[in-house]
């Protein structure tokens, strides 16, 4: 990328990189312009004139689309609204977008997809215990599904426990059939599904028989020492603070742990959560991060977003509602003792 003044010339390095770039009939290009209004972008062979205020930041984005575009990843509409979100954010995409974790069942590499994935995976790879807080659709649950298959391949640990605690929400465990494993089955279920994802169904259940894999519902987890484990807590937000120091305390030497959570989505009676407030609790110790997600990691639907959007302002509304009423009911308490 050159500069003359404010205009920023980007040179593509070899033609067939322009299709990809800037997209099906240019929909790639229609997108940063959308993005930076300011700027004027114009493409003459395989160099890309940019002039106006944000020319800078436009180059900046175009040479980072050059890179991804280089190391073989696909552009969409979606992926190119996260690179826009990170350059924005004065993020580098071609460090976030190509640390590959894994390969999946199919070959399909398993990559973080947002800046805040990227720092989940780091502080996963870099501490004993990790949580991931945050809306649903952020990749909690199956980029730590995908560590710990890692891990296990790796030989860095001898066995992965997936656990998660079975709380009713709005069906009784008593009502569904089958002994107590059948039941707690569909509890389990969204591990089985990273788990399919990264591993072939016979993979899965070769881990199971040489106990290299354990799934189990997080009451089992009471009274043992869990050594050279990857251990997934799962929806953390529905275990009670006695079950959250229980497991935390069952920890032994040369395990990780990753816990998961969306404090949002509480089913405990009177929503009493041992994730609540375990922050500043656990605050200052080392080897503990908390990595908190919100809306733009999401990675599912655009709707998604949007509607974890839509309960963020009617979080704060309520909050600010609730602040409020104090102050009416002593401004009314203060006018009727003044009219009596």
């Amino acid at each position: 990328m050159t500069a003359t003044s404010a205009d920023v010339t980007v040179v593509v390095p070899a033609n067939h990189l322009m299709a990809p770039l800037l997209g099906q009939r240019d929909e790639h290009l229609r997108s940063i312009e959308k993005a930076y209004p300011a700027a004027t972008i114009r493409v003459r062979g395989n160099e890309i004139a940019i002039g106006g205020i944000d020319a800078a930041k436009v180059g900046t984005l175009f040479d980072e689309l050059i890179v991804l575009v280089q190391r073989g990843q696909q552009l969409d509409e979606g992926y190119v609204k996260r690179v826009l979100d990170m350059v924005g954010a004065d993020e580098k995409p071609s460090k976030v977008l190509t640390d590959e974790v894994l390969k999946g069942a199919k070959g399909r590499s398993v990559r973080p997809k947002t800046a805040g994935q990227k720092r989940y995976i780091d502080a996963i790879r870099e501490n004993v215990i990790t949580f991931g807080v945050g809306p649903a659709g952020t990749g909690k649950s199956w980029l730590a599904v995908a560590m710990a298959i890692k891990s296990l391949q790796a030989k860095e640990v001898v066995r992965i426990i997936l656990t998660r605690p079975a709380v009713e929400a709005g069906e009784r465990l008593g009502f569904l059939p089958g002994d107590l494993m059948a039941k707690i089955d569909p509890y389990l279920r969204p591990l089985y599904d990273a788990l399919y994802d990264m591993i072939e169904p016979e993979g899965v259940t070769k881990l199971l028989e040489r106990n290299a894999l354990e799934i189990a519902p997080l009451a089992f987890m009471r009274g043992r020492t869990l050594s050279n484990s990857f251990i997934i807590l799962d929806e953390a937000q529905n275990t009670t603070p006695e079950q959250m120091k229980m497991f935390l305390t069952r920890i032994g030497f040369g395990s990780k742990v990753v816990i998961t959570g969306d404090s949002t989505q509480v089913d405990m009676p009177g929503g009493r959560s041992g994730l609540a407030g375990l922050q500043q609790v656990l605050a200052g110790i080392e080897g503990i991060d908390f990595v908190i997600f919100d809306r733009k990691d999401v990675v599912r639907h655009r709707i998604v977003a949007d509607i974890v959007e839509a309960y963020e302002r009617l979080d704060e509304q309520n909050a600010l509602l609730a602040q409020q009423a104090p102050v009416a009911n002593v401004s009314q308490q203060n006018g009727f003792n003044r009219r009596g």
